[in-house]
């Protein structure tokens, strides 16, 4: 290979890519005249993607820094040797894009969807005037993949076996499953990240974040973790008491607490798992668990849709990525909970009124409920006092009368204006 050349990447005129972009959209509805999205080595700066439909387009070696492509939806595409630096791509959707070798430096991935993306080393070449196979140059410094903020960015199945990722910011990100080989991940922020079943064989990660990460059935080497923050990380080993050393096997303790419920306390006997590692369990769905007391119990990963946790306590519970769709939380404790990542869409946590008139009010004071699902969720009247509900997805979601006295709404979508 002979040495590197420069190619200056060609430009595209505001009316010219309007023609590309109608053209691409008649291509994926398969109409005739349509024409997929050939960006080999254009230049983007300047236009505006946000929103945009470019799936399956080829942006090989495209620039596109500074670019705004909030909530754009880029599936399948080529970024093959990209400039991608300080790209706007948050909420922006790139399954099973091909990123190898682009350069993701200062760039936005917040809450974006990066299943099954491929951020490998690459680089591009070309052939010379000789025939000669040439290294092209765009004008990006050597390994400059790391500082993109990729927080809570769904990175399930991706594949960064090599790549440079030095002070990444990964922070409640989803990356079950990921292939992380051979990586350069020094410094980088992993802390509340889902690396479930991910591999880490041969990375290095020295005086990188894991705290409160999840590290269940993670390959990870120890000796690689040098100077390594893994306060309050989930492995493998229980975080305390599991089910097996509940008094009696959970069925029938449920059934008992059922019958508690129903008797208004005449027989039965109220459940209570507080404290408890309950993860691995699989009957809360659609349970009655009234007035139960789950505080500090480990809940992560549950499913508990259409489950009733009406007037339950479940204060500074681990809830992070329960399915708790349709939930009825009416009048429940849940100050402190982690609900990061909950799936809480269409939940109803308004006030619950007791036969004699008594209303208890729903709190989630001081709970963290960072990416959370919440749209069509009933939040009237709940307390949510300094609750965390950055980048949560609000939409339809019902807050009148809500306490959000010092709450975090750091990038929450949907509307927050009681209607």
């Amino acid at each position: 290979m002979s040495s590197e050349e420069s190619k200056e990447p060609l430009r595209l005129t505001p009316e010219e890519f309007s023609v590309v972009l109608r053209k691409h959209k008649m291509f994926r509805q398969a109409r005739v005249g349509g024409a997929r999205a050939m960006l080999r080595r254009y230049d983007l700066t300047g236009h505006n993607l946000s929103e945009c439909d470019l799936s399956h387009a080829d942006l090989t070696g495209a620039v596109l820094r500074d670019v705004n492509a909030y909530a754009a939806i880029f599936d399948y595409c080529i970024f093959f040797g990209a400039d991608l630096r300080f790209c706007n791509l948050r909420n922006a959707k790139l399954v099973r894009a091909d990123l190898r070798g682009a350069c993701l430096r200062g760039a936005s991935l917040i809450c974006a969807d990066l299943t099954g993306v491929d951020l490998r080393e690459g680089m591009l070449a070309d052939t010379d005037k000789n025939g000669d196979i040439v290294a092209v140059n765009l004008g990006m410094p050597n390994s400059e993949t790391g500082g993109a903020d990729l927080s809570g960015a769904n990175l399930s199945d991706a594949r960064l076996s090599g790549a440079v990722a030095a002070g990444t910011n990964f922070s409640d990100a989803t990356m079950r499953s990921c292939k992380i080989v051979r990586a350069n991940l020094n410094g980088a922020n992993f802390s509340g990240a889902n690396l479930e079943g991910a591999d880490f064989t041969s990375s290095e990660l020295t005086s990188a974040n894991l705290r409160g990460a999840i590290l269940t059935n993670t390959a990870i080497n120890i000796s690689s973790l040098a100077k390594a923050s893994l306060d309050g990380a989930m492995t493998n080993l229980p975080m305390g008491p599991t089910a097996k050393d509940l008094p009696a096997p959970l069925d029938e303790m449920l059934r008992r607490h059922n019958a508690w419920v129903l008797s208004n306390g005449k027989s039965g006997m109220p459940l209570d798992i507080s404290g408890h590692d309950m993860r691995g369990t699989a009957i809360f769905a659609r349970a009655n668990l009234t007035l139960m007391k789950a505080d500090h119990a480990t809940l992560y990963g549950l499913n508990m849709v259409d489950a009733q946790i009406q007037a339950a306590s479940l204060r500074n519970a681990d809830m992070r990525y329960i399915n708790g769709e349709r939930v009825d939380g009416r009048g429940a404790d849940m100050i402190g909970a982690r609900l990061v990542n909950a799936n809480l869409r269409g939940a109803k946590f308004y006030p619950l009124v007791l036969p004699q008139g008594t209303t208890i009010h729903s709190n989630l004071s001081g709970a963290v409920l960072r990416y959370a699902n919440l749209v069509d969720a009933d939040l009237r009247q709940v307390k949510l006092c300094n609750a965390d509900l950055s980048y949560a997805d609000l939409t339809g979601a019902n807050l009148q009368g809500a306490d959000l006295t010092g709450a975090n709404l750091t990038g929450a979508r949907g509307d927050l204006i009681a209607e």
